[in-house]
C-alpha cells in the first residue's frame, strides 16, 4: 500500500532537509515504521526543494507559495495525485476547502484520512466547511476516540462512523539508567517529579506548584523540577516559592533544556506531571512514559488514553489543588516498579512509533 503524507502549511525557516526531520522526528517515526510494511512518501514545504530519503520514507520537499497552499493549493494536489497514491494522511483538520479540492483531483478510487494535531472544533464558516468536507474524506484520526466525539457533537463531523483512535505522535527516548541519568542531571530527591511544558493557563503550573508544596508537609525528601521554554507564569511561581522560603528549595525552576538532553532528564524522574486543561495529545508525558516515568496528570480526555484510563498513571481533576494534592499522596502509597513497568509496557503495545504505524495501516485496510 502507497501512503502519502502531506499538509498546507510552509515553513519557511527551515533550509535543509536533515534540519527538518530532526525537528519533526516525534512525526516522522512514525513514517518510518510504516514504511516497514508499506510503501511511504512525505511531503514538506520548507525554504528547500528536492528529494530526500531518510528512514525508509521517500521525502519531497516543495516550496509551494503559502498564499497558494491557504486558498488554492492545485499545484501540490496535482502533485499528490501525481505520486499515485494508495492513501493520503492530511495533517490537521483546519483545511477543509483544500481537502475538498484534493478529492476532486484524486478522484473516489484513493482514500482521505485527515489527522488531528490539537485543533479545536472550528465555528463559523469554518465549521459549515468541515461539516461539508466530512462527505469527502474517509477517516479522521484523532489520540482519542473520545475527542472525535466531541467535534461529533458540536456539529462539525456529521457521526462517529469515521472517528479512529492513534497517537499523532511518539518518542525517541528510551530508558537508561538512572543513576547514570542522575550524573549528568544533577537531580536529588525521593521522590523526583518533573514538570515539562509552557507556564501558560491552559498548562496550569500555578496550581501544580501550590499542591506540590503542600504535598512537601508529608513529603519533605519530594523534589519537583520544572523545565520549560516559554515563561508567561514564571513570576507568578517565583513569587508563591518567595512566600514559602523553607518549602521552596523543593521547586526547582531549570529553564530551558534542549531536547535531546531530556532524555536524561526523564530517566532521572520517577514521575511526569501535568496540569493541562486541554491537551491534542500530549507528547511530554509521551516521552516520560518511553522512560518509565509515571503520569500525574489531569483527567482529560487525551490524558485518558495516554494512561489507559489511569492503569498506568494516576489522574486528577483539572484546576483543583484539592484533586492533585490528593493524587501527590497516591504516589506515596502506589508499588512504583509495577506501575512504571505498566507505564513502558503501554507505552511499548500503544504508543510507541511501531504501534501507532500499526494503528493507522489497519485503518487503512479497514477503509
Amino acid at each position: 500500500m502507497r501512503f502519502v503524507f502531506a499538509s498546507y502549511v510552509y515553513t519557511p525557516n527551515f533550509h535543509e532537509p536533515d534540519a527538518w526531520l530532526k525537528r519533526i522526528n516525534a512525526y516522522a517515526g512514525i513514517q518510518g515504521a510504516l514504511s516497514r510494511t508499506n510503501e511511504v512518501v512525505s511531503i514538506e514545504q520548507i525554504d528547500y526543494e528536492g528529494r530526500h530519503f531518510s528512514g525508509g520514507v521517500d521525502y519531497h520537499f516543495k516550496r509551494y507559495p503559502a498564499a497558494a497552499l491557504r486558498y488554492y493549493p492545485r499545484k501540490l494536489n496535482q502533485f499528490i495525485k501525481s505520486l499515485q497514491p494508495d492513501v493520503v494522511v492530511i495533517q490537521s483538520l483546519h483545511f477543509p476547502l483544500q481537502v475538498m479540492l484534493l478529492r476532486l483531483v484524486l478522484g473516489k478510487r484513493v482514500k482521505i484520512m485527515v489527522q488531528n494535531h490539537a485543533e479545536r472544533p472550528a465555528t463559523g464558516l469554518k465549521k459549515q466547511l468541515q461539516r461539508l468536507a466530512d462527505n469527502y474524506i474517509d477517516a479522521y484520526v484523532f489520540a482519542s476516540y473520545a475527542m472525535g466525539v466531541e467535534w461529533v457533537a458540536v456539529g462539525n463531523l456529521a457521526s462517529a462512523a469515521k472517528i479512529h483512535e492513534a497517537m499523532e505522535v511518539s518518542s525517541v527516548f528510551y530508558p537508561v539508567n538512572g543513576e547514570v541519568a542522575k550524573l549528568k542531571t544533577g537531580i536529588t530527591g525521593n521522590p523526583v517529579f518533573l514538570w515539562v511544558g509552557r507556564l501558560n493557563a491552559n498548562k496550569d503550573p500555578v496550581n501544580v506548584v501550590k499542591a506540590f508544596l503542600k504535598f512537601t508537609h508529608q513529603e519533605p525528601n519530594a523534589k519537583l523540577y520544572m523545565i520549560y521554554h516559554t515563561d508567561e507564569l514564571l513570576h507568578t511561581i517565583q513569587a508563591l516559592l518567595s512566600s514559602s522560603p523553607q518549602l521552596s528549595r523543593t521547586v526547582v525552576l531549570v529553564g530551558k533544556v534542549p531536547h535531546h538532553e531530556l532524555l536524561y532528564w526523564f530517566n532521572s524522574a520517577d514521575f511526569i506531571i501535568s496540569g493541562s486543561h486541554y491537551e491534542g495529545s500530549g507528547a511530554s508525558v509521551c516521552e516520560a512514559m518511553s522512560c518509565g516515568c509515571v503520569p500525574v496528570v489531569t483527567d482529560i480526555l487525551s490524558f485518558r488514553m495516554i494512561t489507559n484510563n489511569g492503569d498506568c498513571g494516576i489522574l486528577y481533576t483539572p484546576g483543583s489543588e484539592e484533586a492533585l494534592l490528593e493524587a501527590l499522596n497516591k504516589t506515596r502509597q502506589i508499588d512504583l516498579w509495577d506501575k512504571r513497568k505498566r507505564s513502558l509496557e503501554y507505552f511499548k503495545t500503544t504508543l510507541s512509533f511501531e504501534a501507532i504505524a500499526r494503528q493507522i495501516e489497519q485503518i487503512a485496510h479497514s477503509l
